[in-house]
Parts: structure tokens; sequence; C-alpha cells
């Protein structure tokens, strides 16, 4: 699949390469793992111009092996000897950068930890004494988000503060994911895009993955992220045991819990047989995989929470294939199309509110966005977008089909609303139904 999207990324890297060659920048690049790092930086730069380091699971002497073959065939210059310790490597490649600009991408960098952790230290003392006279262009990236945040954010690692830019890939948005699929299917239907959205969020392997195999209807998709060779099957397990470690099976039955409809603090303890808060902490601040949502606008709302996967992928793998993987374990890859296809209609009903929220926030000149419901659970409000400078407020109610929708039963829950919110003065108020159509 040809590159898309990531202008402002692209731009960002082209721009400290160029500070680069003034001063030394040490960029930390990080996201989900298959958004597309690794992809972005040899879009921005020319592969054959940079240094690439891959932090496999090798012993420190192999990886060191496959470094130097590297620096000696881009930069066309030997290597004494045969370092074996990465912080020689490092220290010849800040020397040699005082007087030639080097790119450097290190990828996967936090799996160091696993290869020897006082490369941490050695690189802080060796960036410490070179860097003012460098003109190195370090890039390091990394997938597990929560190691990434330890190294570079804890006061007391040695990385800390080291870095001059931060940056955090994100999945695609929801235009892009459009112009994606018009590109190669132009005559697509709304549920080919809700599907795509569902499957993948926007993570740009996944898009990637469906686009190849010339999977471009809802139908398509589904039958080909549920066969035997098909990474919607394995990546959900092995990305989260990497993130989670040996608290994977409490993280892994509180986002089961989630996934099938226990969305309180309560129902999701009552569902795992333990106290959660801490686990739901992390997941929401740490890991970025669920979403607190409070109803909207609410003062005194705390006790009113609402836990939510906000990552589509693994939303869809915790409530269908995690759920049912008894029947992948026996090969019954059929059954399982088959559920998903019987439940598709009131799933993807939930999805497309997703979308929406998402949509609205990206086009729309809002400040806030969420949705708003009673404690009683007799009211509920699917989106509530609010724009505090010019103080609009807007209210929109969200269904598969638009002869569905009604504007009176919207209002009514809206008087509901303000009958808990004295805020209706303060606004312009405006309602709309959100459909298929109008994805």
């Amino acid at each position: 699949m040809q590159f898309f999207d990531r202008e402002k990324e692209t731009a960002m890297l082209k721009e400290v390469r160029e500070l680069s060659k003034e001063n030394a920048q040490f960029t930390v690049l990080t996201g989900r793992r298959r958004v597309g790092k690794t992809w972005l930086v040899t879009h921005a730069y020319d592969p054959n111009n940079i240094l690439y380091f891959f932090v496999g699971r090798k012993s420190e002497t192999e990886l060191c092996k496959g470094f130097v073959k590297e620096i000696e065939e881009k930069l066309n210059i030997p290597i004494l000897g045969a370092p074996d310790k990465f912080a020689e490597i490092f220290e010849f490649l800040m020397k040699y950068s005082q007087t030639h600009t080097v790119t450097l991408f290190i990828d996967e960098f936090q799996d160091f930890l696993r290869i020897n952790k006082s490369i941490f230290s050695d690189m802080q003392r060796i960036w410490d004494i070179y860097k003012e006279n460098s003109k190195i262009n370090l890039i390091v990236g990394g997938s597990i988000y929560s190691l990434i945040s330890k190294i570079f954010k804890n006061n007391k690692e040695p990385l800390y503060g080291r870095q001059t830019r931060f940056m955090r890939i994100k999945p695609f948005r929801t235009s892009v994911i459009k112009e994606i699929l018009h590109k190669f299917k132009p005559d697509y239907l709304p549920d080919d895009l809700l599907t795509m959205y569902m499957l993948t969020g926007g993570v740009a392997k996944y898009v990637s993955s469906l686009i190849d195999s010339k999977a471009f209807t809802s139908k398509a998709m589904i039958e080909r992220a549920v066969v035997e060779d098909s990474p919607f099957i394995t990546e959900g397990k092995n990305i989260l045991l990497e993130e989670f470690g040996k608290d994977s099976s409490i993280y892994f039955s509180i986002l089961s819990a989630i996934a099938t409809g226990r969305n309180t603090r309560n129902e999701i303890e009552t569902a795992v047989g333990k106290e959660v808060g801490g686990y739901l902490s992390k997941l929401e601040d740490e890991y970025n995989i669920i979403t607190k949502y409070l109803p909207i606008l609410t003062p005194n709302s705390q006790k009113n929470v609402h836990y939510v996967i906000d990552d589509m992928f693994f939303k869809f793998w915790f409530r269908f294939i995690h759920k049912y993987n008894y029947m992948l374990e026996i090969g019954k890859y059929d059954n399982l199309r088959r559920i998903i296809f019987r439940d598709y209609t009131t799933y993807s009903g939930n999805v497309l509110e997703h979308y929406f929220r998402q949509k609205l926030a990206e086009e729309k000149d809002i400040t806030r966005i969420g949705n708003w419901w009673d404690r009683k659970g007799e009211n509920e409000i699917d989106i509530i977008a609010e724009n505090e400078i010019d103080r609009h407020l807007y209210f929109y109610e969200v269904k598969r089909q638009k002869e569905n929708i009604s504007i009176g039963d919207l209002k009514e829950k809206a008087e509901a609303f303000f009958s808990k919110n004295k805020i209706a003065s303060k606004y312009d108020i405006h309602y709309a139904g959100l459909s298929l159509e109008d994805m």
C-alpha cells in the first residue's frame, strides 16, 4: 500500500534533520505497535542515507555485528576491531558526528532493557560528553508505550530529559481511512468504511493488510480478518503479553469484561473477582487502551463512571477473537465468522458512535466532546459536543439507519440533561442526527 497522510509528522522529522546540522537532536518516536513509525521515518528520509538499527532479541554481541555492518555499508568507513558493546558503537558515532552529519534510527529501543540495562546509562554519559559539538540526528522508536515513558519520563532513569522532542504517532484520522478506501474502491458502501474502522481503528498495518489482500467490502474484510493466517487473530495476544508481562491474566480479564458490556467499576470487579482500581488507572494512563468516561458537562459525576476500550482493534479482538478463542483452537473459523456476521448490526452501531465522536473532534470547531447518561439509566444522549469559545452546544443521536433517528426524542433527552445541568442559557443549542449516510 502506498504512503498516506503524516504530512505534519514528515515535516517535523525533516525540520529536526535540518536542526541537527547545527545542534545534536534526540527525538523519541512512539506509538502503538503497527501504527507506522518505521514507515514514517523511511518516508521522511532516504533509507540509504540513514543508519537503521533494529533492536532484535539477540545477544548484545550479535546485535553489534549487525550495527557495525550497517555503519560500514552506509557510511563507507571501516570500524577497527569487533565491538561487542553498544556503548562502543554509540561513542564511535557521536565522535564521527562531530565532523559529519549522521541520522541514526534505533527501532524498538525499549528492548535494550532485555539485553543490557546499562546501555541507557552508557548512552546518557556519552550523549552528555559529545552532544555540544555533535551533528547527530538521533531518533529512537518504541512500540511499548509504558516502557518508553518509563525510560524518558521517569526522573530516576538515566535518559530522563535527554530527548529534544517526543513524538507520538497516532492511527489514521477518519478522513484518511475514507481516502484510502476510496482510492481502492471508489464505489464503497458506508458499511465498508465502518467495517474498516471497526477492524483497524486506523492502525496503518491493519489497514494495509486489508488493502493488500483486496478486501474492500465489509464481508470480505471480516472474512479476511478471521482466517488461520490472519494478523487479526494473533496480534492482540502478542502485543498485550509484551505490554502487561506477569500481570497479563488480570488485564485480559478486565478488558474482556469491558468488551462484553461491563462498563462500571463494580461490574468489572464482580466479573474479575478482585479490586481493580490500580489496573484500570494503568490501562488508561500508561497503556492508553481504555478511556474513563463521565457524563459530559455534569457536576458531581465522579460516581457515574463508565470504562470503554477506545482502541477499535482491541475492542473487536476482545469482543470476538479472545471471547471465542476456543472455537479457533479447533479450527472453527467459519463458525466465528458466522457469529460476527450475526452480531454485526448491533456491534457496529456502537462503533458508529465512536466513529462520529472521533470525526467530529477532528473536523468540527469544538472544545469538548462526549456523551451523557443519567444515573438511573433512563436517558442517554449519544454525543454532546461543546464549543465553549463561541458558546455552541450540539446534541446528536446516532443510528445506523437515518429513518430511525427521532429529533423529538433527542430534544426530550436534552431536557432531562438540562434539568440536571442548569447551563442552557449559556449556549446556542443545536440538534442533529447522524447515520451511515453521514460517514
